[in-house]
C-alpha cells in the first residue's frame, strides 16, 4: 500500500506542462506502479480546443469542476462536460475537447503510460516501454 499527494507530486517530474500549453497534467499513477493503468489530474486551460486520438490507449475522464464538451470528429456527436460527469474514450475516438471554462479532470488510461509520452501529429500518445 502507499499514497501520494497531489500537490507534492506538482512540484515533481510528474507535473508535465503540454509545449502547446494547452494543458498540464499530474501524473499520480503511472506503468512503474503496477496497477495496469495510469490515473491523472489535468487541467485544461479555459478557451483551449484541440484535437486528440488515442490510439494506443482507452481512457476515461471525470469532470472535478469547469465546463467544456468532447466532440466525436467521426460521428459530431457532442458531449456537454461539467462537474460529474465522466466521459469514455472506448473505442479510441477521435475526438476534439474544448474548454469553456478551465477543465479539472481526473483521467484513467489503459494500459498505463510511463509519465514520458508526449501527443504525436495525430493527438496519441505512443506506446513507451
Amino acid at each position: 500500500m502507499f499514497a501520494r499527494d497531489l500537490a507534492e507530486c506538482e512540484k515533481t517530474e510528474r507535473r508535465v506542462v503540454s509545449p502547446d500549453g494547452n494543458w498540464e497534467s499530474t501524473r499520480l499513477l503511472l506503468k512503474e506502479d503496477n496497477m495496469g493503468f495510469s490515473f491523472h489530474i489535468t487541467t485544461i486551460y479555459e478557451g483551449k480546443d484541440f484535437d486528440m486520438h488515442y490510439q494506443n490507449h482507452l481512457e476515461s475522464v471525470y469532470c472535478i469542476s469547469g465546463e467544456g464538451e468532447v466532440e466525436s470528429r467521426e460521428t459530431g456527436q457532442k458531449h456537454h462536460i461539467k462537474p460529474g460527469v465522466v466521459y469514455v474514450l472506448d473505442k479510441h475516438d477521435a475526438h476534439t475537447l474544448r474548454a469553456f471554462k478551465e477543465l479539472k479532470l481526473a483521467c484513467v488510461f489503459n494500459p498505463p503510460i510511463t509519465g514520458k509520452e508526449v501527443h504525436n501529429s495525430e493527438g496519441a500518445y505512443e506506446i513507451l516501454e
